[in-house]
């Protein structure tokens, strides 16, 4: 073996390492593809002999590589941009890449992405955060990178650095809901959720919905009408969302959506939609659905289409 296949091997070993960190810091597994290649491609462009420990000069860089990614969106975020049904702009409504897998089982690249249970509520959270806010928060708080790395990725102080991270942490504990961590108690809740919709039991939504209840759909740019990309907010508005959808109840299977009960509705052998939810003392208190045709394509759930 020589020395490009055996710096290949070593790479192939830190893969899920660096999607699991790209993930979290872009909240989208296509993009997050697109900077461990990146991050492969600046490995094979430096002379490898003098990296002593290579996992951390791999998370360093795609650290990096995911923050030019992350200020190149916010630049483009912040030209003139049209607003969708309701007013909402794109960041309002977007739902992150979820990470689906069937529900007696996660296979072991999901497992890699889904440790420390990042669920969609969280992701969402992290999409709020500034560039720099968020590679601190992720790295050091999620991944233990020390602030004397990460300081030399932002370009600031070990201090302030710091400082970045806190900030986060703050918007992150403020802003994320609290959901039940057993799986039985949250499938219940969405098995009653789904029982209702289906037999169009109006006071039933309402009953297994917080009153404080958000719903996020993001649909894409391209979706218009009743299925336009929205946030509703209050247990009422929701329930007559679900009920204006409740003809695809039927359809609806429960899987697991990064570590947590959601479903995936499925009419005509075609995925629709992937909803995620947040559950808290019997109520939910979160959905977080992604309809955007374009983007479920590209996530691969032909499987859960048989």
């Amino acid at each position: 073996m020589n020395d490009t296949e055996l710096l290949a091997d070593r790479f192939e070993e830190q893969r899920g390492h660096l999607k699991a960190v790209a993930y979290r810091m872009l909240g989208s597994l296509a993009e997050a593809e697109d900077a461990v290649q990146e991050t492969w491609l600046k490995l094979g462009r430096t002379d490898a002999s003098g990296i002593r420990n290579l996992g951390g000069w791999l998370t360093t860089v795609i650290g990096r590589v995911c923050l030019d990614m992350l200020r190149s969106r916010t630049a483009r975020r912040e030209q003139p941009m049209e607003t969708g049904a309701g007013g909402f702009d794109a960041l309002d409504t977007f739902v992150p890449d979820p990470v689906i897998s069937p529900l007696a089982q996660i296979d072991p690249e999901a497992e890699v992405l889904q440790a420390d249970s990042v669920g969609l509520a969280l992701l969402v959270v992290l999409e709020t955060l500034e560039p720099a806010e968020r590679l601190a928060f992720v790295l050091h708080d999620m991944f233990a990178v020390p602030f004397d790395d990460i300081a030399l990725i932002v370009e600031r102080s070990p201090a302030a650095t710091r400082q970045l991270a806190s900030r986060a942490r703050r918007r992150v504990k403020g802003a994320t809901p609290s959901t039940e961590p057993d799986l039985g108690r949250q499938r219940e809740v969405l098995e009653a959720f789904l029982a209702a919709s289906r037999g169009g039991d109006f006071e039933g939504l309402l009953a297994l919905l917080h009153p404080d209840v958000v719903l996020r759909a993001d649909s894409g740019a391209l979706v218009r009408g009743a299925a336009a990309s929205k946030v509703v907010h209050g247990a009422k508005p929701v329930a007559e969302q679900a009920a204006m959808f409740g003809q695809f109840a039927g359809f609806a299977r429960l899987v697991l959506v990064n570590g947590s009960v959601g479903v995936v509705t499925v009419p005509q052998g075609a995925p629709l939609a992937v909803m995620a939810v947040t559950v808290s003392d019997g109520l939910i208190t979160g959905m977080y659905i992604l309809s955007d045709p374009e983007r479920l394509d590209r996530l691969g759930l032909d499987d859960l289409a048989d």
